[in-house]
């Protein structure tokens, strides 16, 4: 017998995430290079020091709006409910020798950690946007600002640059640690078993909706 798997994610939402992916990388190579000078070797990669001073703000900006495609489409699936702080109190258990996902509360069709990443996306990419706009733009977002006001918008551009780095570290671990995952983001679909495994009760649900895009054969 095949194997069933479950819809995830439309070939547009997997478009847009690694539309996403792709302007991270080039976003975060350039913010390193203009962020210290032993860094600035990175330039390199990006075109040379010119090219990096003009593409980094215009790749902040396009991955911010197209990260706000992604929220709207995934934001209503990441609002916290009870069971996610069950799941975040048991996630030592994920760690332990001793512990797995069996022992997991149920959840829908995000865990606790998943949540708690995207909403860490959401916070420090609208933090990167307004403090990118203070500094890089001064002339046309940043005029009322003092010299302070600027100076503390570097400040928390970069406190939200590295915020945003090591979620996304957390969120490509969790993608590779958890076999079957990255086929989500791939193919669109995942294993009805690693569903019912990891997402019991958006397997439930997914089950119960006889919809032609809920079941992929």
């Amino acid at each position: 017998m095949k194997p069933m798997y479950l819809q995830r994610y439309s070939a547009g939402q997997r478009s847009n995430h690694w539309a996403v992916v792709a302007c991270f990388v080039l976003a975060a190579v350039s913010g390193f290079a203009l962020f210290h000078p032993a860094l600035f070797w990175l330039s390199a990669l990006v075109g040379g020091p010119q090219w990096t001073r003009i593409l980094h703000p215009f790749l902040g900006a396009a991955m911010c709006l197209l990260f706000l495609g992604m929220f709207f489409m995934l934001a209503g699936a990441n609002v916290w409910r009870s069971e996610d702080s069950q799941w975040l109190g048991s996630a030592g258990k994920l760690v332990s020798s001793e512990g797995g996902h069996a022992d997991m509360p149920p959840v829908g069709k995000y865990n606790g950690g998943q949540k708690l990443v995207f909403w860490l996306f959401a916070l420090s990419l609208l933090v990167l946007l307004i403090s990118g706009l203070v500094v890089v733009w001064p002339q046309w977002f940043g005029g009322g600002a003092s010299i302070g006001m600027q100076r503390m918008a570097i400040v928390l551009h970069a406190v939200a640059a590295v915020v945003l780095v090591l979620a996304v570290i957390v969120h490509a671990y969790a993608a590779f640690w958890v076999k079957g995952t990255l086929r989500a983001m791939t193919r669109g679909s995942v294993s009805a078993s690693w569903a019912r495994h990891h997402h019991p009760l958006w397997y439930r649900e997914r089950m119960q909706n006889p919809s032609a895009d809920a079941r992929v054969k």
